[in-house]
């Protein structure tokens, strides 16, 4: 039987695929485990009394978020100057290389107890999440060739190894930071960068020709900046305009998860179970374990929906998770509702609120990056991708801002208003779907057409 893969000559392989497909798995898995181990700490820290036997910082909730807000929305929007010195001055593979020994330091400074070591730390986080997230993901795709059947495999795997590192970092460094010392929590996740950073560094003869820094000659970089864009490209820029709008709305919403709902989990939430108190930065676990678990039954069902000759288009699917992500809000709603009645609410609302939350992404989040890139001009292709970062980061802050309204509007209140905001807006992008997919001119059926 005839292998339905590309042969590359002298290619190690590994379970069919590039053996540096492998290296980049164990790296992005032990950069999300850094990340999200620290990301689980970082508000419930900056809130834990000065006085207590774990001593935090002591700060509101409000002044947590807000931190948190700014953090958050710095690591996204350093991926655009991250990715501009991969393409103009180093490559990818270097941006990656000098990423991880940033965030190497960054986590290696949180360990230190201070309050100037925990702001340097997370500035060096920032400049390394920036110089490796965006730049690890196209490295993959460098590593098959055009038309190469394993591809789509390939990012599958990969897509694991990012949600396999942020389910366990919170079971372990949360754990640690909150049952020992915040600062040893953090130190585990610089632990965990430096695994990741060894792989990367002894895997390099996997990665031979993969993240090389490309240059264009003087005529390409002219032809491509005096190319000017057709009235159909005109026409996919304003969808775009829309879909980054909906990016910042979805995580916007989204991303109270490691604000607003951590803090909710760790003070009105009764986490007693057969005697035994759950770390609250343990249900930030939930979102990678609904992924890992229900990632190909969601897909199911939409290639199921397809093939029936039914709406399944990209931006019908972000809207519908939209939808289906801010139902979990409801969710939290009933929990704010117990809280008012029991002094307390049941963790059962908080994995419900969860598991929607994560069917949701599985609807927008893996359709939008290739949606952006399918409808983006080849000229403002870079560009589009910094501001598909950009608006992420933006949802982000958004999150944060909400989280911080939260104080004076009440948290029922708060997570009311996100169901229905969420509800109506994806409502509304399904009432104009129509015109929005004319203005598209068929880029997705185009690109099915010519894998």
């Amino acid at each position: 039987m005839a292998e339905s893969y590309l042969n590359v000559p002298g290619e190690k392989t590994f379970w069919g695929h590039p053996a540096g497909l492998f290296v980049l798995f164990f790296t992005e898995l032990w950069e999300r485990f850094s990340y999200y181990g620290m990301r689980a700490l970082f508000t419930i820290f900056l809130v834990a009394e000065t006085t207590s036997q774990n001593p935090g910082f002591g700060w509101t909730n409000e002044e947590a978020l807000w931190l948190y807000g700014w953090y958050t929305m710095l690591v996204y929007l350093a991926a655009i100057p991250g990715g501009w010195i991969a393409d103009n001055l180093l490559g990818q593979k270097k941006m990656v290389m000098l990423g991880g020994i940033l965030l190497c330091l960054g986590h290696g400074i949180l360990a230190f107890d201070s309050e100037l070591s925990f702001y340097i730390g997370c500035a060096f986080i920032v400049m390394g999440v920036g110089g490796l997230k965006p730049n690890i993901s196209s490295m993959v795709g460098g590593l098959y060739s055009k038309g190469d059947e394993r591809r789509d495999l390939g990012f599958y795997i990969f897509y694991m190894g990012i949600n396999l590192g942020a389910f366990l970092a919170p079971l372990f460094c949360g754990w640690v930071g909150e049952t020992y010392n915040w600062h040893y929590g953090f130190g585990l996740a610089a632990v965990g960068m430096l695994i990741g950073q060894i792989t990367y560094f002894f895997g390099q003869k996997y990665l031979v020709g993969v993240g090389e820094l490309k240059k264009r000659s003087t005529k390409e970089k002219k032809e491509l900046q005096q190319k000017k864009l057709t009235p159909i490209e005109k026409d996919r820029v304003k969808v775009l305009l829309i879909s980054f709008m909906m990016i910042i709305i979805f995580w916007g919403a989204f991303e109270q998860a490691g604000g607003l709902m951590n803090l909710y989990a760790k003070q009105k939430t009764d986490r007693m179970l057969m005697g035994f108190e759950i770390p609250a930065s343990w249900f930030q676990a939930l979102n990678a374990f609904f992924i890992i678990t229900l990632a190909v039954f969601v897909g199911g069902i939409w290639m199921r929906i397809k093939s029936k000759g039914k709406e399944a288009s990209a931006i019908f699917k972000i809207a519908v998770g939209i939808m289906i992500m801010g139902f979990g809000f409801l969710f939290m709603r009933f929990a704010a509702s117990e809280y008012e009645f029991m002094g307390y609410s049941s963790m059962h609302w908080l994995v419900l609120a969860y598991l929607f939350h994560t069917v949701g992404e599985l609807c927008a989040s893996p359709v939008s990056l290739s949606y952006i890139t399918k409808l983006a001009p080849e000229k403002y292709a870079a560009l589009m991708m910094g501001l598909y970062f950009a608006a992420s980061g933006l949802g982000n802050k958004l999150a944060a801002n909400i989280g911080e309204n939260a104080g004076d509007n009440g948290e029922k209140a708060t997570f009311t208003g996100i169901f229905v905001f969420c509800t109506l807006f994806g409502l509304l992008v399904i009432a104009i779907l129509k015109p929005l997919k004319r203005l598209s001119h068929g880029a997705e059926d185009l690109s099915e057409k010519t894998v």
